[in-house]
């Protein structure tokens, strides 16, 4: 038992070098590599021989820095081809609803915008005429404004062109009304990390929004919760923004992404 508790610990021990590699910007150095998974250098050594041999790690026979190798590509590529967005965020829904105490759902870009295809309704929260399917509004939704923040603007302009005509029609002092007020306000998104929306698509209610981002850095879907102005902290970095924010991080990383390739959508 004593034998089988220590090779199982030799594994996890292992690994922490195979998860620095992947964290860093590129190739390191023994010391740095070592440094950074926790351990010396001589033990990170006989870790990266054994490594080397099954291609799990390579060294530039140069610049004596170690990467990842071969067989680390193949492991990831088969696991990022596996992986469902929208399955692996459903099944996180639940506990975030309970942590948040409101409403949440999932939305992903249609061929007509942003669409709800998850929605879980927390009991004590204000009942929101929304259903599964429906496009959420570009402008006057966190949804819509977090889509179009990261998203190349070729992909939200034919949605959004109409809406801002709507709004200068219907003089909505709420609403953004030209190209360069809606430049603003996506600065701000970025910025933040989340889009808000106050009192905007439904009167008395508030929506923060966050991306989720591919393994490729790109937004396939966003998570949304709403609730009652009475009820729901609406301050950014909050007790609501704060947590959504998180189980976005999470899950985008689960899904293979790196902080580190966040770019700002295409204009």
């Amino acid at each position: 038992m004593d034998k089988e508790r220590a090779g199982i610990q030799s594994v996890e021990v292992g690994f922490s070098l195979v998860e620095a590699l992947a964290q860093a910007r590129g190739p390191l150095m023994l010391k740095d590599l070592a440094a950074n998974a926790g351990m010396s250098a001589a033990k990170a050594h006989r870790y990266l021989v054994s490594f080397q041999r099954v291609g799990l790690v390579t060294q530039d026979e140069r610049s004596l820095r170690y990467d990842l190798g071969p067989a680390a590509l193949r492991i990831g590529l088969a696991s990022l081809s596996r992986l469902d967005p929208v399955r692996l965020a459903r099944a996180r829904m639940s506990s975030l609803m309970e942590e948040l105490n409101h409403t949440v759902a999932i939305a992903v870009w249609g061929n007509h915008g942003p669409t709800i295809v998850h929605w879980e309704e927390c009991a004590q929260s204000v009942t929101a005429n929304l259903r599964l399917g429906d496009v959420m509004p570009m402008l006057a939704s966190a949804t819509g404004r977090c889509y179009m923040a990261w998203l190349p603007r070729e992909m939200t302009a034919p949605l959004l062109e109409p809406e801002l005509e709507r709004a200068r029609k219907a003089r909505r002092q709420d609403l953004p009304q030209t190209l360069e007020a809606v430049d603003a306000m996506l600065a701000e998104v970025l910025q933040r990390g989340t889009a808000r929306v106050v009192d905007t698509v439904l009167p008395g209610i508030v929506a923060f929004c966050v991306p989720v981002f591919d393994a490729s850095g790109h937004i396939v879907l966003g998570l949304m919760t709403l609730g009652s102005l009475a009820t729901f902290d609406p301050e950014y970095g909050g007790a609501i923004d704060a947590p959504l924010q998180a189980a976005a991080r999470q899950l985008s990383s689960d899904l293979g992404w790196s902080s580190a390739q966040l770019l700002p959508p295409e204009t």
